[in-house]
């Protein structure tokens, strides 16, 4: 039995106008301990299907509907209450897109870890102090981490402080909005053996949103393609990465640069088209024929990769070209330090000039006479 199992699911925004198609039609499986990648660029509807798992719906959502099965159970039948009483964050957790946005700023992050277990446990403040503690060691933070406040920490710790919340009441499955997106290399690294060495040792399953295919191919079994709020390719992950079916798929992994290739990457000509009213777009099955002879057919493509069964599950929405922009007479530019005059020539007076510049703090833990 898998441990998710997400059937046609779909939830639209409602607009002045027509609604917006953001999760039209997803269907997906995902196993115990497995970890799934969902990449596409911004716009597609992977954060959307995140928030539509979690039941995290903004006011203008509508036409939300579809199975969720988790565990055996169907999920959508749970009345709000009861979702958030039986599912959030005790059999399916989040990390949110973002660790500062997410974090109170006003309270020290110890206490915001431990919040959703004192919820579930009332007046067990000593357990919670203990459960919070040992998971700050579990993603490698400092005990004194418990009593600090959001801004006293770097980007990666916050990060770290967010995957110890989601696993504060030990979920099965946790979902990562692009953890690592605000992140250096270096940081990003840490996180990802972070969460390999959770995916290993507790056997928690991830659905993992990024941008970043490197990453997904680092810590995923399986990675699904989402365009236009629909999965239009999903496989193993040595599949999808090494022999990728769909033409939109084949153009995303064109687009990384090749370090040892002169020639630039290649690149979707136009906009993402409006989710308003998407439009069909080429088949996948006559696109490839030039290049995968005999698998031109979409039952050849779903024996070798699992396609979304939906009716445009194997169409891409048509590209709208883009405006080209408009040339401005060299004659017209105006250069800096003369934003008044036009001139043809530019100048070399700079703009800004910053020489020498020290700054020196004092901390005190004395609060200021307005917060004390």
């Amino acid at each position: 039995m898998s441990l998710l199992d997400v059937r046609d699911l779909h939830m639209h925004y409602a607009t002045q106008g027509d609604p917006v198609l953001a999760v039209d039609g997803i269907s997906f499986q995902l196993e115990e301990g497995q970890a799934l990648a969902i990449v596409g660029e911004s716009g597609s509807g992977k954060t959307s299907l995140s928030l539509a798992l979690m039941r995290l719906l903004p006011k203008n959502a509508t036409n939300y509907h579809g199975e969720v099965f988790l565990a055996g159970d169907n999920i959508m039948e749970l009345r709000d209450e009861e979702f958030r009483r039986l599912i959030r964050w005790r059999r399916m957790s989040m990390v949110f897109q973002g660790a500062m946005s997410s974090l109170n700023p006003v309270l020290k992050v110890g206490h915001q870890v431990a919040e959703p277990f004192l919820l579930q446990n009332k007046g067990q403040n000593k357990q919670a102090r203990e459960r919070v503690l040992q998971l700050f060691d579990m993603v490698r933070l400092p005990e004194e981490i418990v009593d600090r406040y959001a801004h006293e920490l770097s980007g990666g710790m916050k990060q770290r402080v967010m995957i110890a919340m989601s696993l504060i009441l030990n979920p099965s499955l946790v979902i990562l909005d692009e953890p690592t997106s605000a992140l250096d290399v270096s940081i990003q690294a840490q996180m990802m053996n972070l969460l390999k060495d959770l995916k290993r040792d507790l056997g928690i399953s991830f659905i993992f949103i990024t941008h970043d295919i490197a990453l997904a191919s680092d810590l995923c079994d399986r990675i699904a393609v989402m365009y236009a709020g629909e999965i239009v390719e999903m496989g193993s992950a040595e599949d999808v990465l090494v022999n990728p079916r769909h033409p939109y798929t084949q153009k995303l992994l064109n687009s990384i640069p090749r370090l040892r290739s002169t020639e630039a990457p290649p690149f979707l000509s136009g906009v993402p088209p409006a989710l308003t009213s998407p439009t069909p777009g080429w088949e996948a099955a006559s696109s490839m024929g030039s290049r995968y002879p005999g698998r031109t057919s979409a039952s050849e493509l779903r024996r070798s990769t699992w396609v979304a069964p939906s009716p445009r599950a194997t169409r891409i929405p048509a590209l709208q070209p883009a405006a080209k922009p408009a040339l401005v007479p060299a004659s017209m530019v105006c250069t800096a330090g003369n934003s008044a005059r036009a001139s043809s020539t530019p100048s070399r007076q700079p703009l800004l000039s910053i020489r020498m510049i020290s700054v020196q703090g004092k901390r005190t833990t004395r609060l200021a006479p307005w917060l004390a």
